[in-house]
């Protein structure tokens, strides 16, 4: 089910043209055991196709392109009669999904960021998951776009050109469209033994409290197939100054260790907990990891690349945690976790790095 913003503000070239050659893309990935619908929303919303199979392909693809952009944004009511057609065209067992397309300024309806995040949320309960694609740039919203994704049960991305769109809807088809897991959620709890003081790196808007992680009606993230999740700590050795505050300790219940756990080989506990997409029960993994003593030089491509787009993040936004980080190092880094690189995704995030520097250097 895609639901399209054709309003005014999306006439530029990077927006509803370039949504037009996503959707172009992913149709050909479809099957005949897929179905399509098309609503448009811009001041009043409208069905440009009804549910039509996948491999009438000629249609769908005349219906993409007399998309015509125009008008004001009424999200409201584009969100409500794209689920009511999703819904009514359900297929079991399938892949039951919006693909909300736009730049996020949600100018007329229920604009409310509370109202509209709150009709997403009753929406998802429907079991159709959302998608939620940026488009363009300047006035786009994309905090509110991944609030929206967030309470639809589903993921979003930012498409800036038709190699993303092949990335998103070619190469990973399945993973952009298919959820294997939801409300996951990572709890990790450190050896005190091992590790003086720890901080995650990034999520700061997906943090839960530490209760947060039994309880079943705490809404949280979404696994599409194929899809990896990395959380990144930086970890503080025992007896090692922190720069962080000293806390007391607790006055009324004194702190308890287990002698045996605490002086083993473990680093650390990870827990993770996740439900079936059509499901309503958390199931839960628990794993403990021991140090393996390897430094960043012997680490994996991967690993190098991952520290690599964490340091990249943290000079962009000037983190007080950044220490002595700089774009030399994050190259370096990159560089030697560019790997196979099948694709040239690394090859591009390198390319981005170094023009981050030169431009760094000239400031």
């Amino acid at each position: 089910m895609f639901l399209l913003d054709v309003s005014g503000s999306m006439s530029q070239p990077n927006k509803l043209p370039l949504v037009k050659q996503a959707m172009h893309i992913l149709l050909e990935q479809l099957n005949e055991k897929d179905r399509v619908a098309i609503v448009t929303y811009a001041g009043t919303s409208g069905l440009a196709l009804p549910s039509t199979t996948a491999d009438k392909k000629r249609i769908i693809h005349e219906a993409i392109d007399a998309l015509r952009p125009g008008g004001s944004t009424n999200g409201e009511a584009g969100i409500q009669l794209a689920y009511d057609i999703a819904k009514a065209n359900a297929i079991s067992g399938g892949a039951n999904r919006v693909i909300l397309a736009t730049d996020g300024d949600f100018n007329v309806g229920t604009t409310s960021r509370d109202e509209l995040l709150r009709v997403i949320e009753e929406k998802a309960k429907s079991g159709v998951f959302l998608t939620v694609l940026g488009f363009g740039m300047g006035n786009l919203k994309d905090s509110m776009m991944e609030q929206l994704a967030d309470k639809g049960n589903g993921t979003y991305g930012y498409i800036d050109g038709e190699q993303e769109a092949k990335r998103l809807f070619a190469r990973h088809a399945t993973g952009s469209l298919v959820t294997i897991a939801k409300d996951v959620k990572i709890q990790v709890e450190f050896n005190p033994a091992k590790v003086g003081a720890y901080r995650l790196i990034g999520y700061e808007n997906r943090a839960l409290r530490a209760e947060d992680f039994n309880d079943d009606k705490k809404d949280a993230g979404e696994i599409g197939s194929g899809h990896t999740v990395t959380a990144l700590y930086e970890l503080v050795p025992p007896g090692e100054a922190t720069g962080l505050s000293p806390v007391d300790d607790l006055k009324y219940q004194p702190k308890k260790r287990n002698g045996a756990t605490a002086a083993s080989a473990e680093m650390m506990t990870v827990k993770l907990r996740y439900k079936k997409p059509d499901g309503d029960t958390s199931d839960k993994i628990e794993l403990a990891v021991t140090d393996a003593g390897a430094n960043i030089a012997g680490a994996s491509a991967d690993m190098k690349f991952a520290a690599s787009i964490a340091e990249v993040a943290m000079l962009l936004r000037d983190s007080p945690h950044k220490g002595s980080a700089d774009w030399k190092s994050a190259l370096e880094l990159a560089t030697a976790g560019k790997g196979a690189d099948p694709h040239g995704d690394r090859a591009e995030f390198i390319e981005l790095v170094r023009s981050a520097e030169k431009l760094a250097d000239q400031r």
